[in-house]
């Protein structure tokens, strides 16, 4: 006879409590990349104008000496902003976990207004890995915060030349959840589409008026890719992304899988996320990686769509595809 468990609950999974969202009650993160002069900042701008906008906090990753679009950010410095809308900007040129840590610690005294979410604008030089890393390696902006999706916007243009030279703007759209098209009323973007399709096949294309685009496409979460794992994609920066879908499998199989991967190649392990159908699980189970680093699993109350199937994005550098479905096929033989 099985012993009677302690408050049971029909919410509880082998990965703690099922969460509708995958965020839970975490403060959802939206990290806005592009190269130099694709429009993030009036992108920016328009979306903090909309209802669905208030209550944000920018946080502006800029590492250079050149000043910042005033218009959103007034002076150049070190400093937190008010913006109207209920919203705040925290202009940074230093770390940041320093600036995030700051956000939370003047909301909770009452120093700046509440937030109910953060967007952060990279530099345009930028490679957005070491902010993805920055919510893995930090345990407290990880109970914190939750990256919601990862934004890059690419104008019309000029973006169809600058992929052709700029290694960090391919990484950008390579690594994007969701890719915005702007200044598309200066060109036809029809070229860059087929570009950007080359690029990242997971990732929809969205395509801004005049700077505008629906609000939704900036709050919500990156469904839109990991409901749609169906393409391949193989670059001259030695940059892979293929998708896996194998059935039901065990957790401690993917674990050690994962663990052999990281160990041996985490630095070449750009990205990872995606559902799993786990044995013992009800819905979904998140999982995503960056590099060595994974963020803890989450089960999720139901899955997507009607695809109950695994499905795992995983983006690689110098890493081909056929080693890695190798190791997975070698560590589920063992187990």
């Amino acid at each position: 006879m099985n012993a009677p468990q302690l408050f049971p609950s029909a919410t509880i999974g082998p990965f703690g409590r099922r969460q509708k969202r995958e965020r839970g009650a975490k403060i959802p993160v939206t990290i806005v990349t592009g190269f130099l002069g694709a429009g993030k900042t009036t992108l920016i701008r328009n979306f903090l104008a909309t209802p669905e906008g208030a209550g944000t906090a920018v946080v502006v990753n800029e590492f250079g000496a050149e000043g910042i679009d005033d218009a959103l950010l007034r002076d150049s410095c070190d400093e937190t902003v008010l913006l109207g809308n209920g919203c705040l900007c925290c202009v940074m040129r230093s770390d940041l976990q320093i600036a995030l840590r700051t956000l939370v610690a003047d909301r909770t005294r009452g120093a700046i207004p509440d937030f109910k979410r953060i967007v952060i604008e990279t530099s345009g030089l930028a490679d957005p890995s070491p902010i993805l890393q920055t919510f893995s390696t930090d345990r407290a902006l990880g109970e914190e915060f939750h990256v919601e999706a990862l934004i890059a916007v690419v104008d019309a243009a000029a973006g169809e030349k600058t992929l052709e030279w700029s290694a960090e703007a391919r990484k950008q759209v390579i690594l994007a959840d969701r890719l915005i098209i702007t200044k598309a009323d200066l060109a036809d973007a029809s070229a860059l589409v087929t570009k950007l399709g080359a690029l990242n096949p997971r990732a929809a294309v969205v395509t801004a008026q005049n700077g505008v685009v629906e609000p939704r496409h900036l709050t919500d979460a990156s469904a839109d890719a990991v409901s749609s794992f169906v393409a391949e994609a193989s670059h001259s920066d030695g940059l892979t992304s293929f998708v896996l879908r194998p059935q039901t499998l065990r957790w401690a199989s993917f674990s050690k899988t994962m663990d052999t991967l990281t160990a041996l190649r985490g630095p070449d392990l750009l990205r990872v996320k995606g559902f799993l159908d786990v044995e013992g699980c009800q819905g979904p189970v998140l999982v995503q990686f960056v590099q060595h680093l994974a963020h803890p699993p989450v089960e999720l109350a139901q899955w997507p769509d009607a695809d109950r199937q695994s499905r795992l994005v995983i983006i690689t550098r110098n890493l081909p595809e056929e080693k890695v479905r190798a190791l997975f096929a070698a560590v589920d033989a063992l187990a």
